[in-house]
């Protein structure tokens, strides 16, 4: 222990040699690990929002027919699941499974009398959808749905809501084909307008109960139920069991159903990687290079040092622990600097434009993840040690003569 802390004490006063030199060198290391640190922060909370808001829009696992999830419909619900009540209460019985909440996917069309539009539907349990999913949609006028009311209610996107010149309390009629195959119409009341900061989803979206679906298409079935658990880690593990307890019907998890997570991911995964790696190899090579003046300046000292009897394998354990803690100390002094911009980020929010495709922007925030704090700064640590020892190499093989005449 003793002479390891000789030869670091040895290599830190080398360090100090030409300080110029070291703090530039250690400030690369100190941006490059920051950089990889905040955009891998960065990465990650994208990725846990997006799981979040994809758990929570579809549930951590969706029960459903194998030809729910891999084969088109002929009319509404032909692939819907029967005997609801029955499924809810042994799902329920799991006790990982906090809620269950059937869902009815229907397309028809909504009219206002002079003028009718697509609309893209859904039937929820009005109490339990909006208690459970949390701040999914932001309501803009009215109110939620009543599970009580008294009249067939919806809720309508907002650009739907303009484009019918509708308001809280307008009369509108929705028609929609039935599981027969006929057409079937409602008269609904408007409860309120919603967004969900996609314009292309706004347009067409309509939400309603469960039994107002349920009677514009004439069926007691449901497209699928959405099963919440007590916590995301428990998704793998209910899903093998629940997939067991209740075949031949299907269980999916929430990624299978998020199509765009996958993307972004794969996306994100691709773009970080990249930077991560181009940032190692600017890292690599400006401590190459700082090793490479540092061996030059030093070539008759090492050819002095080798005379009185010091052994190769000693100097590049001397030059190469130079390298390591240079490295270290802007690994360290990166970590810091990404830990500080991480919390000032929440002291003092910023908010990031509209994504492609959305009409709100999204609060900028990076995860602190300290499994990636320590890999980064121990991969930033190996890479300067590496770098020095590759440098330092030929030089203190060089023979004795030959460095000692260097010039």
């Amino acid at each position: 222990m003793n002479g390891l802390w000789m030869w670091l004490k040895f290599a830190w006063h080398n360090c100090l040699r030409n300080r110029r030199r070291s703090l530039v060198t250690a400030s690369i290391a100190m941006l490059g690990t920051a950089a990889i640190l905040l955009a891998g922060g960065f990465a990650q909370f994208t990725y846990e929002s997006l799981a979040q808001a994809a758990a929570r829009d579809t549930g951590h696992l969706v029960l459903g027919t194998p030809a729910h999830f891999s084969a088109d419909e002929d009319v509404p619900l032909q692939h819907g699941l029967d005997d609801v009540a029955a499924l809810r209460s042994a799902l329920l019985a799991d006790p990982a499974v906090r809620a269950v909440l059937p869902r009815v996917v229907f397309s028809g069309l909504i009219s206002n009398g002079d003028k009718t539009a697509v609309m893209m539907a859904q039937g929820v349990e009005p109490d339990a959808e909006f208690a459970v999913k949390g701040p999914f949609l932001t309501l803009q006028e009215g109110a939620l749905l009543a599970g009580d009311a008294a009249q067939p209610q919806v809720l309508l996107g907002a650009d739907l809501a303009r484009s019918l010149k509708a308001t809280p309390g307008s009369s509108l009629t929705l028609l929609a084909s039935t599981t027969e195959g006929a057409m079937n119409a409602m008269d609904v009341v408007v409860a309120g307008t919603f967004s969900t900061g996609v314009p292309d989803v706004d347009k067409r979206a309509v939400y309603t109960s469960v039994p107002v679906a349920q009677q514009l298409l004439a069926t007691q079935r449901v497209s699928s139920l959405g099963v919440f658990l007590d916590r995301m880690e428990s998704t793998a593990a209910a899903r093998e069991r629940l997939g067991q307890q209740f075949a031949p019907l299907q269980v999916q998890t929430w990624e299978q159903q998020a199509f765009f997570y996958q993307s972004v991911r794969g996306l994100y995964n691709r773009i970080f990687g990249a930077l991560g790696i181009i940032i190692g190899v600017i890292v690599v090579f400006v401590v190459t290079n700082a090793m490479a003046m540092a061996v030059i300046e030093r070539t008759r000292e090492i050819g002095t040092l080798r005379a009185l009897g010091t052994l190769p394998a000693q100097l590049l354990r001397s030059l190469g622990l130079e390298g390591m803690l240079l490295g270290g100390a802007g690994a360290l002094a990166g970590a810091l600097l990404a830990l500080g911009v991480a919390l000032l980020l929440l002291l003092f929010p910023v908010d990031m434009p509209p994504p492609p495709g959305r009409s709100v922007g999204y609060p900028l925030s990076v995860s602190v993840d300290p499994a990636l704090y320590l890999l980064t700064m121990l991969a930033m640590v190996l890479l300067t040690l590496l770098a020095s020892l590759l440098v330092a190499r030929k030089t203190v093989h060089m023979p004795v003569v030959d460095a000692l005449g260097h010039t």
